[in-house]
């Protein structure tokens, strides 16, 4: 980063999403990069499926929508998505909690009763 962004960047407090970022999410930006976007050359630099690699890549992508947004990433989402990376879980169940759950949440914001 250049002097001249640090400065814009401690007066009005707001930071670039992609500084937000772990390392590990860092790294995966660069190697996609790298792979000029390709998935498939991505997932033989990481060694892992192309279901695998889209997964993490929707991931991280979903993660700095939600940083660019201002939005803290949800715990429940986030830990259904580490569960399927690990693959403790299915992404079809993963889906299922992650349907149930918003549903939940939408219903408790509306004022109706959480099950």
């Amino acid at each position: 980063m250049i002097a001249s962004e640090t400065k814009r960047d401690s007066k009005s407090g707001w930071q670039h999403p992609l500084l937000a970022l772990s390392e590990e999410e860092l790294d995966l930006v660069l190697q996609l990069v790298l792979a000029s976007g390709s998935l498939k050359d991505l997932a033989r630099v990481y060694q892992v499926s192309y279901p695998t690699i889209r997964l993490r890549v929707d991931r991280l992508s979903e993660r700095v929508r939600q940083l660019a947004n201002g939005a803290k990433p949800d715990p429940m989402i986030q830990l259904l998505a580490e569960l399927v990376e690990r693959g403790e879980i299915s992404v079809p169940a993963a889906r299922s909690v992650r349907d149930l759950y918003r549903q939940q949440k939408e219903n408790s914001n509306d004022g109706g009763t959480v099950v």
